[in-house]
């Protein structure tokens, strides 16, 4: 039975080996033999005879009239001479083969002038008839210096080859290269990801979830004689879910879903782009219903120049194509374009009109719910302590986006590994935080006492007017502990509101100008850690002037150009209403750093508390603030928003 089996598997073998296999053949091994055969052919030749003879020998046959073609090697005193035909076998002495074709002899010459006598005697007799030149002898460094350029060339061309292959996918190598890069996901083989996987973002999701449904049940919409728009702008800021998103679509969707970017269109050869596009298309009408993902499309959307001699470039041909595929004289029928984008201000606007993009969908950063259903997402594979409280990572966290978020888990489980701990705590996350929004800090920088009371000032001022004013952002942490490039950090909690009024942004202002106004009121000086204060206060000081309208001179005028319109002008106003605008901007300022610095006067002792604590212990959170200063009477936004959930969730129960 064993030696059955093993016939058998022979057998097997065998017809595997004559079928199943198929040896792999690659155009490169034709490159390389060519090079071979170049070389070898400079190097041998394998149908001539070559031999070296004495210079009495050489002479004896020139007399004999059996010698051809001299060439003399004056840098060498040698030459080369080829023998006649009817000579050869009284050279070589031996039988020749029929296949032989030249014959070559090589003599050491006495010296140049010794040959031209000789070679002259016998021309002037008439028995030496040819001719005879002279060369400078090629060494072998020098042929194979001559045969480096070529090699080069054959092999960049198999470098350029190579990559035109990669580039392209592979096999046809560069006739592949106008082909689409794009990405299949098909039935089975699409990314686990699903719209449960996508915390937040409700209202995206559920104009996605609308494209999804149309696939699957397209008669549903028809019946009504509705039609499913043709493509989808996801527009965000970045981290905030586009691209993911995208992904729960092609976890969704029983349908292909080709995904690519918009960098992989455009390549070094022209044309490429547009070729690239139309087979897309001619892939997905293939295979419709299918989606189409264009991710970053701000590569090849651009808005197109109105100069003429850059009007036909690449990028604009590509994305020319790419309109006429969206939406030209032919049909797509079921197929439907998804792009994301964060800069949708600079795209084309007949790539946004109705029939292409017919929906701009925007994915903004997270809300407060939104942020703690990120967290419970990305605290699933964490081992965690039972007593974490979400919602209070959410409060931590304002204006963070999804991708942010993910990072600080990320960041916090790294850092309690980092301390040996079983289980992330609290502590871990609020260090995450820190870490994200500050920067990593720096211990060991050499601060002097002196320097140290001074930033404690100056960041007490800043917590201790936060705290007084109503509309100021309310205080979570102070430290004076280098971070970054800072000497000591504030970190507020903002007021995550839709307006903002001029009231919000007044005292903002007279909170962050805090710090300055505690160096004159206690110190009598002023330093340079103030910089980023005075550019944030002058840049919002501006935007009150010239964007919101809120200033008394300059009432209810907006000079912001929200169109993204091209103008030939920098500013559109006077130079006179400049100036009114500078003084509007200098008397806001001025009334706010008098405000700060009557607040701390009159409470100076308070302040002083806190900035001597500040010395000691380095870092302080709110709790500190509110023993020395008593609790905020008023009710913060975020406040407002937890009772409202809370009321919510008592009322559905």
């Amino acid at each position: 039975m064993e030696k059955e089996n093993k016939k058998k598997n022979g057998l097997n073998l065998d017809k595997n080996n004559k079928k199943g296999f198929k040896p792999k053949f690659n155009f490169y091994w034709i490159y390389l033999l060519i090079a071979a055969l170049f070389v070898l052919s400079i190097f041998f030749d394998k149908n001539g005879l070559t031999q070296e003879i004495s210079y009495s020998k050489f002479e004896s046959l020139v007399a004999d009239d059996c010698v051809s073609k001299i060439t003399v090697f004056s840098n060498k005193d040698l030459l080369e001479a080829e023998v006649k035909s009817s000579c050869i076998e009284q050279v070589f002495g031996e039988e020749v083969d029929t296949l032989t074709t030249t014959a070559l002899i090589k003599v050491a010459i006495p010296s140049v002038e010794e040959f031209e006598k000789m070679i002259t005697k016998y021309r002037s007799e008439g028995i030496y008839t040819g001719d005879y030149r002279y060369e400078k002898a090629r060494s072998y460094d020098e042929i194979l210096w001559s045969v480096i350029p070529f090699l080069l060339m054959i092999f960049f061309f198999m470098f350029i080859m190579r990559r035109m292959s990669s580039g392209a996918g592979g096999g046809a190598g560069i006739f592949n290269v106008g082909k689409s890069q794009a990405k299949l996901f098909d039935k089975g083989t699409a990314e686990k990801v699903t719209f449960k996987d996508v915390a937040g973002l409700e209202g995206a999701k559920q104009e996605v979830e609308e494209i999804v449904s149309f696939l699957k049940d397209p008669d549903k919409y028809r019946r009504l004689g509705g039609k499913i728009p043709k493509g989808a702008l996801l527009v965000g800021p970045p981290g905030t879910g586009k691209t993911l998103l995208a992904k729960a679509v092609a976890g969704e969707a029983e349908v292909p879903f080709f995904s690519i970017s918009g960098s992989d269109f455009v390549e070094m050869f022209v044309g490429v782009g547009a070729s690239r596009v139309r087979d897309l298309f001619r892939q997905a009408k293939e295979k419709a219903p299918c989606i189409i993902f264009i991710d970053e499309i701000d590569a090849i959307g651009r808005a197109r120049g109105k100069n003429l001699s850059h009007s036909n470039d690449e990028r604009e041909n590509t994305l020319n194509q790419l309109l006429t595929e969206m939406d030209g004289f032919g049909t797509n029928s079921g197929v439907i374009i998804l792009a994301a984008t964060n800069r949708a201000e600079i795209l084309d606007k007949a790539l946004l009109r109705a029939g292409r993009f017919d929906r701009q969908i925007h994915v903004e950063l997270p809300d407060l719910n939104e942020r703690k259903a990120i967290f419970q997402v990305h605290l699933l594979p964490l081992k965690i302590d039972k007593s974490l409280d979400v919602d209070f990572l959410a409060r931590q966290t304002p204006g963070f986006s999804g991708a942010e978020i993910a990072n600080v888990c990320n960041e916090a489980a790294l850092i309690a590994a980092r301390n040996n701990k079983d289980l992330v705590e609290k502590e871990d996350f609020l260090a995450a935080v820190d870490r994200i929004i500050g920067g990593l800090e720096k211990k060991s920088k050499i601060i002097t006492q002196e320097e140290k009371k001074s930033i404690a000032y100056h960041e007490a001022g800043h917590a201790t007017i936060s705290w007084l004013l109503e509309h100021a952002n309310p205080l979570v942490k102070v430290t004076i502990v280098p971070r970054g490039e800072a000497l000591g950090a504030a970190w507020y909690l903002p007021e995550e509101r839709q307006l903002t009024t001029k009231e919000h942004l007044l005292d903002e202002m007279c909170a962050t100008l805090g710090g300055r106004a505690a160096e004159e009121v206690f110190f009598g000086t002023m330093s340079t850690g103030a910089i980023n204060d005075l550019e944030r206060v002058t840049k919002r000081a501006y935007a009150m002037v010239t964007y919101f309208g809120m200033s008394d001179k300059v009432k209810n005028m907006s000079f912001y150009d929200s169109t993204g319109g091209d103008y030939s002008f920098t500013k559109p106003y006077s130079e006179r209403t400049a100036e009114l605008i500078d003084e509007e901007v200098k008397q806001i300022i001025s009334a706010q750093y008098r405000r700060a610095k009557e607040l701390l006067e009159t409470h100076r002792d308070g302040h002083n508390r806190l900035a001597e604590m500040l010395v000691e212990r380095e870092v302080i959170f709110a709790e500190d603030v509110e023993a020395i200063f008593g609790k905020r009477p008023w009710k913060s936004r975020i406040d407002e928003l937890l009772e409202t959930v809370e009321k919510s969730e008592n009322s559905q129960e």
